[in-house]
Formats: C-alpha cells, structure tokens, sequence
C-alpha cells in the first residue's frame, strides 16, 4: 500500500515530538498563504478568493499523495502568469466563463500530470534545460511585476503579457497616479524587505497585510480613491465538476502541457534541493508528478485552478521545522477558517499592499549570476538563455518556454553530432593513455600505431564526422601506421547506420593492411557488437578490455589472460548461445 499511499511510510514511524513542529511551520505558511493566495489569484486574473479556494483542497491531497516532507503546495506567480497567457490568447466573454476556463485549465494540468506518473515520464521535465528555465524564469518575472505597477499607481492600465506593452501603457497612465495608492505600495516593498533584512523569521507579509487594512480603515483612504479588494465570498467552495468541452481542451491543452511540466519542474527542484539541505531522499519523482497531478485534479472539482511548489513558501516551511506533510493540513485548516469566519476583515485590504506582496516575492525569480557563470564559461548556453529571455519577454511566454526548448535540443544534437575525438598516447613512465593535445611533450607517440578516443555514443547523426575525422587522422601518420586502436570506453551505444558504417570501415582498413582493434568496450557496447555483425568482420580476438592489452598485442602478439579474454568476449548473445 506504501507504493500508492506514501503518508504510510511517515506516519507509521511518526514522533509525537514533531507534532508540535508540525503545527508551527503549518500555521506560519498558512498565515502568508493567505494573502499570497489571494495576491497570485489577481495575477491569473481571478479574483482574490479563488487564490484562497486553491490554497484548501489541493493542500490535503498533498498531503496523503505528496513524497516530499516540506515542499509547500498551493498558487504561485509564475503558474498564475501562465494561466493568465494561456487565457488571454482566448476570446472569452464574461467572467464567470474565464474563471470556468481556468479550472478547466487545472484539471486539464491535472490529468497530464497524473498520466506522466502513472506511466513513468517523469523524465521529460529533463528537457527543460537550465538556460532555459532561468531565462523563461527571469522574464515571466519581469512581466509579473510590471503587470502589479497599475495596483501600486492605483489606475486602470490595459494589461499584456508583453514586456514592452506593459511598460508603454504604464507610462502614458504616470500623470495619472493616485499618491495614496503609491504610499502603501512603496511602503509594503520597504517594509517587507527591512523585516526580511532584520530577521527571516518575522513574517513581514502579514504585517503588511494588518497594517494596510488598519490605514484604509481608520483613515477611510476608499474616500481617496485608493482601491480596495472589498467583499470576498464567505463560506467554502462547493462541489462542481468542471466544464469539460472538446473545443476548450484543443484551445488550451498547448498552455495546459506547459504548465504541467513548468509545475512539476518546480516542485521537484525544490523538494530535491530541500532534501538535499536536510540530507534525507524521501522525492520519488513519478509519485510526485501522480501528487501533482491528483491535487490538480481534485482542487478543480472545488474551484481550484492549477497550484504546485513554492519557492519561498518551501523555504519558511523547512525552516520552521516542518516534519512531515501533517503541518500541510494545519496550512489548509487556517485557510478554511479564514474562509468560513474571517474573510470580511480582507474587505479594507488596498490592492497595492498585494502588488508590493507579488513584487517581493517575485523579484527573487530574477538570476542575475548564472548568467554570468556562463558568460565566463558557457557562452552557447547564454546565448540560449538570452533567447528565451528575449522571447518571453516580448514574444509571449509559451514561446519563449518553446524557443529555448527546441534551441537546447539543437545545440544538444550539435554537439552530438561533433564530439570529442582525439589521439591517445601512452604517458612516460606509466600505463596511461591520455590525449597527445593535452599533454604534449609527456606522452609518447607512434608512427606506426594510431590509438583514438571517441567520446560519445555512435549514432546516424554523428557516423560520417566519425569516418571523416578517422581517416584524417590515419592520413597524418602516413605509411609507417601498421595499426589502429579505438578506445571505446566513451561509446555507451552504437545504433544500426554506426555499426554498418563500422563494418564498411574495418573492411577499408584490411584492404589498406592495417589492423583495427577495439580496446574497452562497456557491457551494453559489446552486446551491440556481437548482435549487428561488426564481430562478422572483426574477429572477437581483436576486442580488448584495455588498451596496453591491445598495445601488447600489436608488439609482441601477446595473447591477454584468460580472465581479461572472457571479460572482452562477454555479451548477452553469447550467454544466449551457452
């Protein structure tokens, strides 16, 4: 039952001592997730109660289906952005009819999460490269906080998912600006960062949030025009399956995939790095992609749109001493309380203390410093990255997600396709066989025996730079070479075009008098070469586990032990065989 419910592998062995941990760190994320959830809702472009709907359901089953200990559930900016891209490209009339497309949206992402894990895809998020994602990551922050400058000048500016729009429309609205509204904004970002600066512990966004309702109040700063969340619907989601239509799910299934695996990269990395720091592996990635994807689902038949990890919210759970997913239901009780009895006290909350909520929260998304690690290092990855970023930033954020991806495949295949092929030569005074280039002087090299190292599986895209480069090398030694050694220990698979182009080229190399050995090939390279007919034209006595033993050879005809032979000769057909 452990394999299907992972709350049984924590509570049966739960402490009594962590309850108490438990609770705490519960209560203190549930506190900030309060109006975060709220705040992250208005970037979708949902009302604020629907951040609190989020922020109740997909929470529990979290709870019972979630592998991580401390990751904490519920909306995020960037997911929110991502809806509110996906939506926006929609021709769609009416409220209630965009908040229906929304949860459509989280039970599509649902059921996409919920399919990887059950069938074991999870490795597909791997496809979403570093570069990638910190330039997808940086830019949708941008627009995140630029889209709140109309809450923090308190006027009506046409929102856009393009950069470049947002900041024109912010500009013509400047004259415009209601001074109140920019008080308490400048004044939530002041406050918050100097609590943060001060001591980490001190939840700086709940006493934001006490204070702006305290000041619209008593100074009735609504008479001011300061704008104002007013009346959040009391009482707790109802039960409602969502609109599922075939139209809409062709319509948003490109925005829903996104998300699904935009979401599951998050939560992954953060519960990896979470373990990582607290030096316990408890992340099973296909059962969280199946908690992802249930939390989803399930929210989305009460009103949920789509929730997964939160960097920062994570961040405080572990370091209030979270035990165990237990502390989750403490989070989602503080929110149900809110929503049954306490959500009249948000009426007074200005929507500038939640933009100045948002901006700090997502400035943090903004890497400066991996950047500069590749400029010194990876220049063709930065350039990747400055794509994506450039792209998302004023393209839109789907394509910028899809650019990057198909950029990092192509460089990847590139790459693949011109690897790293060099000359080995023994070093002086030991039995190392290292590269001529790199060592230079120390290492011994021949004329009449060629020894190369080609690191990379032999595949139809990279066969013809293999042969090329081969007989390139063999022409530079000229007619003293008697022999030549490929060192396969860097080739993990050879596919069928590789091994019919290595068959024609050992041929060629008989015709020409030379040997051709094979030195160190790995378990799954040997299999290939006794199954695709390169053994047909390279007798098996020319396969050698290292190679001084194919150095040996040449030299003295020097026939390898028995062990070394029955190591080289090992494959799975000739286990068959036997």
């Amino acid at each position: 039952m452990q394999r299907f419910l992972p709350f049984l592998e924590w509570l049966s062995d739960y402490n009594k001592r962590w309850f108490s941990r438990d609770l705490f760190a519960g209560l203190t994320v549930g506190v900030i997730l309060i109006p975060q959830g709220m705040a992250y809702a208005m970037i979708a472009g949902l009302p604020p109660v629907y951040g609190l709907y989020a922020s109740l359901i997909p929470l529990v089953v979290y709870a019972f289906l979630g592998t991580s200990r401390q990751l904490a559930l519920g909306p995020v900016a960037m997911d929110s952005l991502l809806v509110a891209a996906g939506l926006g490209t929609l021709t769609i009339t009416g409220s209630e009819n965009y908040i229906a497309m929304a949860i459509f949206i989280a039970f599509m992402v649902g059921t996409i999460q919920l399919f990887l894990g059950v069938f074991r895809m999870g490795f597909l998020v791997n496809f979403l490269s570093k570069p990638v994602i910190s330039g997808f990551t940086s830019a949708a922050a941008l627009i995140i906080i630029f889209s709140q400058v109309k809450h923090l000048l308190g006027v009506d500016i046409q929102n856009s998912n393009h950069f470049h729009e947002l900041l024109t429309n912010a500009f013509v609205k400047v004259p415009e600006t209601n001074p109140f509204d920019l008080a308490i904004g400048i004044g939530g970002i002041i406050i918050i960062l100097a609590l943060k600066w001060w001591n980490r512990k001190i939840p700086g966004i709940l006493f934001v949030v006490i204070f702006g309702i305290m000041a619209v109040y008593f100074l009735k700063l609504p008479m001011h025009g300061v704008n104002i969340v007013g009346e959040i619907p009391t009482g707790l989601p109802h039960f409602q399956v969502p609109r599922i239509h075939l139209k809409s799910a062709l319509e948003v299934w490109p925005i829903a995939l996104t998300l699904a695996l935009v979401g599951y990269l998050e939560a992954i990395s953060i519960g990896k790095s979470i373990e990582e720091k607290n030096r316990e592996e408890t992340v099973d990635a296909n059962k969280e992609l199946i908690a992802l994807g249930a939390s989803n689902m399930v929210g989305s038949f009460f009103q949920a749109y789509n929730v997964t990890g939160s960097f920062s919210r994570s961040a405080i759970h572990n370091s209030a001493g979270a035990k165990t997913p237990i502390s989750l239901l403490f989070s989602a009780l503080t929110v149900l309380v809110t929503l049954l009895f306490l959500t009249p006290l948000f009426y007074y909350l200005p929507n500038a203390v939640l933009a100045s909520i948002i901006m700090v929260s997502v400035y943090g998304l903004i890497d400066v410093a991996y950047p500069k690690s590749l400029w010194k290092y990876r220049k063709e990855e930065l350039i990747i990255l400055l794509i994506t970023f450039l792209t998302t930033l004023f393209i839109g954020i789907p394509e910028g997600v899809v650019v990057g991806t198909l950029l990092s495949l192509l460089l990847m295949v590139y790459k693949t396709s011109k690897p790293h092929f060099v000359e080995l030569g023994k070093i002086e005074n030991s039995e190392y066989y290292k590269n001529v280039d790199r060592f230079g002087s120390a290492v011994n090299v021949r004329k009449d025996l060629l020894i190369l190292r080609f690191d990379a599986q032999l595949y139809f895209g990279n066969k013809n730079f293999f042969k090329k480069e081969l007989f390139k090398f063999i022409q530079r030694k000229g007619t003293a070479l008697k022999c030549v050694i490929l060192n396969a220990e860097s080739i993990n698979y050879i596919d069928s075009s590789a091994a019919l182009m290595l068959v024609q080229v050992i041929a060629d190399m008989h015709e020409r008098g030379l040997q051709f050995y094979i030195a160190g090939a790995i378990g799954p390279t040997r299999d290939i070469i006794f199954t695709s007919g390169i053994s047909d034209a390279l007798d098996k006595k020319y396969l050698f586990v290292q190679t001084k033993e194919a150095v040996n050879y040449f030299e003295h005809t020097t026939i390898p032990s028995e062990v070394s032979a029955r190591v080289a000769y090992e494959n799975r057909r000739r286990k068959i065989d036997d």
